[in-house]
């Protein structure tokens, strides 16, 4: 009786577990597009600063639009990138607005990251929209704040409640530092002599100050590691471009 008792209860306990287990396996809705577009555009949380391991400060926001611009409601959008970067969600219907939202969380390794968003037109051909972000490692880290410290008022044009800038009173107007186009045409030592010892250095503009007695040689390698960095189009020598798969 006893040993009964046993085997019907191990079964119970069996049968209980199939349950729970079938439970928390079950796969989430597949989510169904009610309409297609046949562009992707960014609205905002493109090209953000953040930190290895770290979700960015805004989410991503894209837009579907159709073949005359208008907004999509109901088109179905994913999201993907290298491995480790993350999506919350990384699939969504757009909204009446025709936009989606995400979270994101980049790897652990510093680096430009390459995101995409991805959705599908009405014939089933895929279209996507290619997207940037930023992880600052220790050294890129500093030269960020080199820049907000002594470059970003005249190398920057918009003006911030912290810092109030001069582009619009300079007479040569300096290259901000995503300008890949320009600075990607210097080599390291170019953009080394030039912080150094100003822009006569290269003869370029004098309104380019000397940083040599600010700034160590650490600092300067870090300033141009940032510059490298931001770039767009991006630096050859810029280092590891963690991709979309």
């Amino acid at each position: 009786m006893k040993r009964l008792l046993l085997i019907l209860g191990t079964l119970t306990l069996t049968a209980g577990c199939a349950t729970g287990c079938a439970h928390q396996t079950a796969l989430a809705p597949v989510l169904q597009a009610t309409a297609t577009g046949s562009t992707i555009v960014e609205s905002s949380g493109g090209k953000q600063l953040g930190t290895p391991g770290a979700m960015l400060q805004q989410p991503l926001v894209v837009q579907v639009n159709d073949a005359q611009g208008n907004a999509v409601t109901g088109a179905l959008v994913e999201f993907r990138a290298a491995e480790h970067v993350t999506f919350d969600p990384a699939a969504s219907l757009t909204d009446s607005s025709g936009q989606v939202s995400t979270t994101v969380t980049l790897g652990g390794t510093s680096g430009r990251y390459e995101l995409t968003a991805a959705s599908t037109d009405k014939s089933g051909k895929q279209f996507d929209l290619n997207i940037t972000e930023l992880a600052l490692g220790y050294q890129t880290q500093l030269g960020y704040e080199l820049d907000q410290k002594y470059c970003a008022r005249c190398h920057d044009q918009v003006s911030t409640p912290q810092r109030v800038s001069n582009y619009d009173n300079l007479a040569v107007k300096p290259p901000a530092f995503t300008d890949g186009d320009t600075l990607n045409k210097r080599s390291d030592s170019d953009l080394t002599a030039i912080i150094s010892h100003g822009g006569p250095a290269l003869n370029r503009s004098a309104l380019m100050p000397p940083y040599g007695a600010t700034l160590g040689k650490p600092d300067i390698q870090a300033l141009i590691a940032y510059i490298r960095l931001v770039s767009s189009p991006p630096s050859r020598i810029a280092g590891l471009v963690y991709a979309r798969r």
